[in-house]
């Protein structure tokens, strides 16, 4: 049996349906983060060109993180290895500017080929200009390197979380604690899709989540260009949550990223993965295997060799909602704030629906019953980021030329943070609930698997060998902080 967990000491705005509660806090099973600093001017470290190498050197140190070396601003210290993906190694580790611990991301080889630099690009233009509170916010990026010649890392500084959702799944949350990291998740992709930027990617190693129910989005999701289609030979990359117009290369609306926080749901309440697919084919077979296969009116909107594929498949009928999410797998319903499994097995319904233009919507989901408990119009309805390049995902460079506007990126930082300005995030980034009427949530328990938290993690058969190393080397970062209570973990990528 778990430690109870914490009462949430701060505040938000609720509508009457919970007019006693408060954001639900998770489990101390996750070592105590402190809060962030407020957003304030600090010292920064100048390294633009036109500084002298003996200076530059002395700015930063080398050291060994794992397989690799991290060449960082001495600001930064205490690096521990936090897990390794296709995309970048992740340490944590102490600012000592910002006075808090931190999470550093260096991008793995970003200029390897085209594809890895246009995803550097894309990652390093979108973290800059979103600011939400359920989006992971960017804290600084630098590189060591001197000049455009000699350009060769990206580091990403970012804030530092104490699991990743893969954890949090093996919990037995209760409706609150379901409804609510359900709802942030909506309000996150809200965000995104207000930039015109849509997910296509979500799945439980790119959300991240504190103690106090806090929970932000990670990663911004597939470029257009990165998208496989059902026939097309596949990444060896996870699928589990891709929705089947992305699965069959079909276009795709805002919705898309609906299907995913679907997928993610049906894991929480089951505990297993809802459609574990060994490829694209298979993934597509698992969905209509349990949904049952589409009607002809959404067969005709696929690509001709696609629709025969599907078409010769054996026909399913598939299995009702009340057969695939019993009562049994929900927890008792919530007499505080009237939440039942009902309520969540009919959201379930709306957004695991196979055909994009019958599945609810993100506005929609956020005004469901079992969601909008929590709506807050200072969260749902933020000002959209201000995205200046509309093009990002058609943009097609060279390796020489998408390095060549990573640099500039960099230089652009560095330039706005010289006069000692750090970028600003708004006071809800890193909080765990909104400002509003004082309304305190009754200390609660919660129970989990009794073994430690290395067999928690999420068991996805088909992620790369780097992926893999992630998820080993998080679970291993969580087991020893369990341990010993030095401080947060974070499982980044």
């Amino acid at each position: 049996m778990m430690a109870s967990f914490r009462q949430v000491s701060e505040t938000r705005k609720s509508q009457a349906a919970l007019s006693n509660g408060a954001s639900p806090s998770l489990s101390r099973r996750f070592p105590e983060a402190t809060h962030p600093l407020d957003a304030r001017p600090q010292r920064a470290l100048v390294h633009g060109v036109t500084m002298n190498r003996n200076k530059r050197e002395k700015e930063y140190y080398s050291i060994d993180v794992g397989d690799s070396t991290f060449t960082v601003l001495k600001r930064y210290q205490n690096l521990r290895p936090i897990g390794s993906g296709a995309q970048g190694i992740v340490c944590s580790a102490y600012d000592h500017n910002l006075e808090r611990n931190v999470a550093i991301k260096k991008l793995s080889r970003p200029f390897q080929n085209q594809t890895h630099a246009k995803r550097a690009y894309r990652e390093l233009v979108l973290m800059k200009c979103v600011n939400h509170k359920n989006i992971i916010g960017l804290l600084n990026v630098f590189t060591p390197q001197k000049t455009l010649e000699e350009f060769q890392d990206v580091y990403l500084v970012m804030e530092l979380m104490d699991a990743n959702l893969c954890q949090v799944i093996q919990m037995e949350l209760d409706h609150e604690r379901l409804s609510y990291l359900l709802y942030q998740m909506l309000c996150g992709i809200k965000h995104l899709h207000a930039a015109g930027i849509i997910h296509r990617d979500l799945k439980p190693s790119n959300i991240v989540v504190k103690s106090d129910c806090t929970l932000k989005i990670l990663d911004f999701g597939l470029a257009r260009t990165a998208a496989t289609g059902l026939l097309m030979t596949p990444y060896v990359v996870t699928r589990y949550y891709r929705a089947p117009e992305v699965i069959l290369g079909m276009g795709y609306q805002a919705n898309v990223d609906v299907w995913s926080v679907g997928c993610i749901m049906a894991e929480m309440v089951r505990g297993s993965v809802l459609f574990p697919g060994t490829d694209h084919i298979d993934q597509w077979n698992k969905v209509i295997e349990q949904l049952g296969t589409p009607s002809q009116e959404f067969l005709m909107k696929l690509n001709q060799s696609v629709r025969t594929y599907v078409e010769n498949r054996p026909r399913y009928a598939g299995y009702s909602f009340e057969k695939l999410f019993p009562d049994v797998l929900f927890p008792a319903d919530s007499e505080h704030n009237k939440l039942k499994a009902s309520q969540a097995r009919d959201l379930l319904s709306k957004m695991l629906v196979i055909d994009a233009s019958k599945r609810i919507s993100v506005d929609e989901a956020l005004q469901h019953p079992y969601i909008n408990v929590w709506y807050d119009p200072t969260e749902v309805e933020a000002p959209p980021p201000a995205i200046t390049d509309k093009q990002l995902d058609e943009r097609e460079h060279t390796v020489e030329e998408w390095k060549e506007l990573i640099y500039k990126e960099v230089l652009d930082w560095e330039e706005r943070t010289k006069n000692g300005v750090v970028r600003g995030q708004p006071a809800s980034i890193g909080a765990a609930v909104s400002s509003g009427p004082a309304q305190h949530h009754p200390s609660a328990s919660s129970s989990a698997p009794a073994n430690d938290a290395s067999s928690s993690m999420s068991t996805d058969q088909t992620l790369t060998d780097t992926d893999r190393s992630l998820e080993t080397a998080g679970a291993a970062s969580v087991a020893a902080s369990a341990a010993t209570a030095s401080g947060p973990v974070g499982c980044c990528r």
